[in-house]
């Protein structure tokens, strides 16, 4: 049933349990409509379902959630005549901001007036700002310096670190120049075949491959 009617849920509890049925599910019927006949003297138009079922539930005739089990639908039809012929609960009343009830106490109209203009900027401002952090995404490069990706079938991707990220500038340029063809001449000593530093005698004094060695970590 929907919207006033004029018809008594009197008649629809007669109805109902003219139909016959159990004795348990007449009586529980005749509690119901009790409850609802008190709720209804109150002056009280709450007749959904969560309602009376704790009503009902209270008075101690039947579980609340039982109304939604089907074999419950003479229950329910009792319930609607009686939302029926209440009407419509009434609406609940609008809920007053607090910077609305705070610019109620300003007497000065002029200050009220200026007040309202700053809070209502407030509220644009604090709208805006949720937007951009709703749609504001940053992305931060946590990776070291001179740090590449490697990305394996089936594996996520890996960070790594070259030997020559980790060098100040100073460190490469003194690695730069200890295996120079100048710097080696300078101090008569020079470069062999194999990557070792060999003196004017031919004198080994760093063994093979220790240009060779500098020049990978470098990355030349």
């Amino acid at each position: 049933m929907n919207g006033i009617t004029d018809i008594h849920p009197d008649a629809v509890l007669e109805s109902l349990l003219a139909k016959g049925g159990r004795s348990n599910r007449r009586a529980n019927l005749t509690k119901m409509h009790e409850v609802c006949g008190k709720q209804n003297e109150t002056g009280s138009r709450e007749f959904s379902l969560p309602a009376i079922g704790r009503l009902i539930e209270a008075e101690g005739i039947m579980k609340g959630r039982a109304l939604y089990n089907a074999q419950s639908a003479d229950y329910r039809i009792l319930i609607e005549a009686w939302a029926a012929y209440a009407g419509p609960p009434a609406p609940k009343p609008k809920k007053m901001l607090a910077s609305h009830e705070y610019l109620m106490r300003i007497g000065d109209p002029a200050i009220r007036s200026i007040m309202q203009a700053i809070i209502s900027e407030r509220d644009t401002l604090k709208a805006q700002l949720n937007v951009l952090k709703s749609t504001t995404q940053l992305t931060v490069d946590r990776r070291p310096l001179g740090a590449t990706i490697s990305v394996a079938s089936g594996k996520q991707p890996v960070a790594v670190l070259s030997l020559s990220a980790h060098l100040t500038p100073s460190e490469r340029d003194a690695l730069q120049k200890a295996v120079s063809a100048d710097y080696l001449e300078e101090r008569d000593l020079h470069e062999g075949s194999h990557g070792e530093i060999l003196s004017e005698r031919g004198r080994t004094v760093f063994e093979v491959g220790f240009a060779r060695a500098i020049r990978k970590v470098l990355g030349d």
